[in-house]
């Protein structure tokens, strides 16, 4: 396998392998990720391109680049390390030993990785003709972060989150989600039998009275029986959506607003994705759920940001902080023609 050809993240038992076949010592293997890495940055406004490595107690390899957006301010780029941490938490790591990097970190960054539990003595390689590794104590000697806010054995970024949210949309809602489905499954009809379609439309009440209310009382919409046929795969898909960003809201770092938030998004190709807010104790440097969506997406293997076809935000009820109107800026701006959905738990 080419280096340019490796996954945004490298499982554990490839690592080893490659690691051997390098000859080098560890750290130094992980610096020779740095440049291929560095190279799948999308930066049309800087053209800085920026790549990080870092190693999990897993003993995986988490990748991350610098995002940009055109049209945008520039708070809605993604840096490189930002990227490498929410790449790595979205796959369940717990802990980060190294990190190698192209460019020193920006103070951002440098603030940003302040969430992490033992923060202080993350080693840092700057992947560079001096290839200097200090610790991030070094970069930040005089820190501000969790440790001022919070007590300490309250979980940090990358470990278990739990905010205990839920959702009860209204059969209103519900409608909505299969008038969009409607609407992008036209054109696409198809025969079936009398017995598919009334199996297919007894699934889709269901499905709809489960979301819309939970009650047990039956919420129609005013969609005929193969219209319901029709929508069924799509509106599923929007379903499906919804629970995803309920689950990456339950999954969301917000110690110091108690706000959490979740995303997905689902692409033309019908391919799902998620994010997680995770707030910084310094506030400019949190990232969005909607950045941290499109980690995901550009991880993955997602091509143009305007493949996006369907948003969902799930909020937190009566949130101080709140995600929507920013988000909605930035799909206006990324993917315009994108449907987009608040859900508030």
């Amino acid at each position: 396998m080419k280096e340019g050809k490796l996954p945004f993240v490298i499982e554990a038992e490839e690592v080893d392998r490659l690691h051997k076949a390098s000859g080098l010592s560890l750290e130094g293997f992980l610096a020779t990720l740095v440049e291929p890495t560095r190279s799948l940055a999308r930066a049309p406004i800087s053209k800085f391109h920026v790549g990080a490595v870092g190693l999990g107690s897993s003993g995986r390899v988490f990748r991350g680049v610098n995002i940009e957006f055109v049209g945008l301010p520039l708070n809605n780029s993604i840096h490189a390390e930002q990227f490498l941490v929410a790449n790595a938490a979205r796959n369940g790591e717990r802990r980060l030993q190294f990190l190698a990097v192209s460019a020193a970190p920006c103070g951002h960054c440098r603030q940003f990785l302040q969430e992490l539990r033992g923060a202080s003595d993350l080693r840092i390689l700057i992947a560079d003709s001096k290839a200097e590794t200090h610790e991030l104590s070094y970069f930040l000697p005089h820190r501000f972060g969790p440790q001022d806010l919070l007590e300490d054995d309250f979980p940090l970024l990358l470990e278990p989150q739990s905010n205990s949210l839920c959702l009860n949309p209204s059969p209103q809602e519900a409608s909505d989600i299969l008038e969009d489905a409607t609407r992008h499954s036209a054109g696409h009809h198809e025969d079936h039998s009398v017995g598919s379609v009334d199996q297919s439309v007894q699934g889709m009440n269901g499905m709809t009275l489960a979301i819309a209310n939970g009650q047990g009382h039956e919420e129609r919409a005013n969609f005929s029986d193969q219209q319901l046929l029709d929508a069924a795969p799509e509106a599923q898909k929007l379903i499906q959506l919804q629970s995803l960003a309920l689950e990456a809201a339950n999954h969301s770092y917000a110690p110091y607003t108690n706000c959490p938030s979740g995303l997905s998004m689902m692409t033309r190709k019908g391919n799902l994705y998620k994010g997680s807010y995770f707030e910084s104790a310094a506030y400019n440097p949190s990232l969005p759920p909607l950045q941290a969506a499109v980690v995901a997406f550009v991880a993955e293997g997602g091509g143009q940001f305007d493949e996006i076809l369907h948003v969902a935000l799930v909020e937190k009820a009566g949130a101080t902080v709140r995600q929507a109107d920013t988000i909605k800026l930035v799909l206006d701006r990324i993917s315009p023609k994108a449907s987009f959905r608040v859900f508030e738990a």
